[in-house]
């Protein structure tokens, strides 16, 4: 089924549902376990260091259903704390079924979200400091942004929304990545003299890339994996990273996506000082995140090889829309 229809039936669903962007999980058990968890990695995030710019990043995989959105997530926080300095300022919010075990993470959810925004606000300088957000999942062609949690949670995040929730917290210096359908309609709102806005797609445009057989979607491959493992520019991976989705989209006769880019004129002189302190790590191989093997029955043992170091296999070619 196509990536944009399923997208529309899930809205669907959230509308039957009665689901609004504040809306919970309704287990309250899992809701419990998840508040504990991320006030756990709140409460571990590393102080702001006066005098030195700081890069805060959250990676957000709205979709429970699909790998790929779990994949990119977890690989934007290795990336942000490994290559990019952020190690102690990164939190990743997954809808998963690894997150409630395997691969422990507090849940996409808008509370969470709020929730985490808030303490970064609070321990970012928001004169120098700035917040990297990573949102990866299904968009509509209204522009919202599908959460869902398998079997009983389906949520929304609208432009509106964000950028009210992005001013409460006080964060001034902002880069905003989203990954998602359509998602070129969250500019005009989230634009600003100290933003720093990339979309993957048009405001009328489909992106690609998901679905059950991908390891990563176009934009997060193009973006995450080649662009900014080549540079620490946000900017200038963006172009990289256009060039590249449209010679893809071009070789598999797609309709081009559009990818979006929005520059405030304040925020680039931000993102400057902290380029001109920063000692990039190593470039981050890009791999699915493989749970801790279970301990081996035999008296010898066995030690498991995690993927996380290793590169991943070329992902089959993929014709659905996000």
């Amino acid at each position: 089924m196509p990536r944009f229809v399923r997208c529309l039936l899930l809205l669907s669903l959230a509308c039957v549902a009665g689901a609004v962007a504040a809306r919970e999980p309704a287990d309250t058990t899992q809701r419990t376990r998840d508040r504990e968890r991320l006030q756990a990695a709140l409460s571990a995030l590393a102080p702001q260091r006066p005098g030195q710019p700081d890069l805060y990043a959250i990676g957000f995989g709205g979709d429970s259903e699909e790998n790929v959105f779990r994949n990119e997530t977890a690989y934007f926080e290795r990336l942000m704390s490994e290559r990019f300095g952020a190690g102690g300022r990164t939190i990743a919010l997954i809808n998963h079924a690894d997150s409630l075990g395997a691969l422990p993470h507090p849940l996409a959810t808008p509370d969470n979200l709020r929730a985490t925004l808030a303490a970064m606000g609070k321990a970012m300088d928001p004169d120098q400091d700035f917040l990297v957000l990573f949102m990866t999942m299904h968009g509509t062609p209204q522009h919202q942004l599908l959460l869902r949690m398998a079997p009983n949670y389906i949520g929304v995040i609208d432009p509106t929304w964000l950028r009210k929730a992005l001013d409460e917290a006080g964060i001034r210096n902002r880069v905003l990545v989203i990954s998602a359908c359509y998602s070129g309609g969250f500019v005009p709102l989230l634009k600003g003299d100290r933003a720093l806005v990339i979309t993957a797609a048009h405001r009328n445009r489909p992106s690609f890339g998901c679905g059950a057989d991908s390891d990563a979607t176009y934009f997060g491959r193009a973006y995450l994996a080649e662009a900014l493992n080549a540079t620490t520019d946000f900017a200038e991976a963006f172009e990289q990273a256009k060039q590249r989705i449209a010679e893809r989209e071009r070789e598999e006769g797609f309709r081009p996506s559009r990818p979006q880019i929005a520059i405030g004129k304040a925020i680039a002189p931000t993102l400057a000082a902290w380029r001109a302190q920063l000692i990039a790590g190593p470039a981050i191989a890009y791999a699915a995140p493989t749970p801790p093997a279970k301990p081996a029955d035999t008296d010898a043992g066995t030690k498991a090889t995690s993927a996380a170091g290793a590169a991943a296999p070329p992902a089959a070619p993929n014709r659905k829309q996000r």
